[in-house]
């Protein structure tokens, strides 16, 4: 005689799990966070204060860039949530994403649409010193953008030049050097916002090491004698400063054999 069976007992669903959410819902999210954020920090005295330094404020919320730079700190590292930011048009969100971004991940086609929308002088410098000078795409770009006639696509080259002497620490003096005619030529630009970058390009460059002194001093010398005013100026200010004790005593230190 068979025994009834038992009845099985009845387990509770397994609880389902929710979808990750994608990185574009993130960077959705966090963007919002972060620009409350920036809105929070923002004063009106820092927004009026900014026409002293020619960066419009009609697309800005008046926040320092030092505290733009701990929000970054806070925040991590974030590709997606960098290309979000940009996507605002807020001044300060933009100099956000310099600092978020992750450098590897940067692309040549987001440098260049990057560039096309700089319309200030601290953002096109800060990402280029912050972001751009750190991708794999930076030397390539220098004589793309040294050809522009946008004014602050032009200084890109120069700023991003001028990064680089500082960042890149493996790069050889011939990759410099073979971008000292863009130097030369470009300081002939009488726009205010090139030919200080050119003038910002050249002194970084001369230095650097004592071979890149020799030949930026050469260039700046043969720039003083020009008759054009911008480039005698670029020239005759960067000799002021590649000539002096200061920069002589450094170049020194960086010959003497290491213990």
């Amino acid at each position: 005689m068979k025994r009834p069976s038992r009845p099985r007992s009845k387990l509770p669903p397994k609880p389902t799990r929710a979808p990750a959410a994608k990185p574009a819902a993130v960077a959705k999210a966090d963007v919002g966070r972060a620009v409350a954020e920036l809105k929070k920090r923002a004063s009106k005295k820092t927004k009026d204060g900014m026409a002293r330094y020619a960066i419009p404020s009609d697309k800005a919320f008046g926040v320092p860039v030092g505290v733009i730079r701990s929000i970054g700190k806070s925040l991590g590292k974030s590709h997606e949530l960098a290309l979000a930011l940009w996507k605002t048009g807020h001044y300060e969100a933009r100099m956000l994403a310099t600092f978020v971004d992750e450098p590897a991940r940067v692309t040549p086609e987001q440098m260049e649409r990057w560039c096309r929308d700089f319309d200030n002088w601290a953002i096109c410098d800060t990402a280029c010193f912050s972001l751009f000078d750190r991708t794999p795409h930076a030397f390539e770009k220098i004589p793309v953008w040294a050809k522009s006639k946008d004014e602050f696509v032009k200084r890109a080259a120069f700023a991003l030049l001028a990064s680089l002497t500082v960042h890149d620490k493996a790069a050889k003096d011939a990759a410099f050097v073979r971008l000292l005619p863009l130097v030369e030529k470009a300081a002939l630009d009488e726009r205010n916002f090139v030919k200080k970058s050119v003038n910002w390009a050249l002194r970084s460059l001369g230095k650097r090491s004592p071979e890149l002194n020799r030949r930026s001093v050469e260039l700046a010398e043969r720039l003083a004698a020009r008759a054009e005013p911008a480039a005698r100026w670029v020239g005759k200010d960067a000799l002021r400063e590649l000539k002096s004790a200061s920069v002589a005593r450094r170049l020194q230190a960086r010959q003497r054999p290491k213990d």
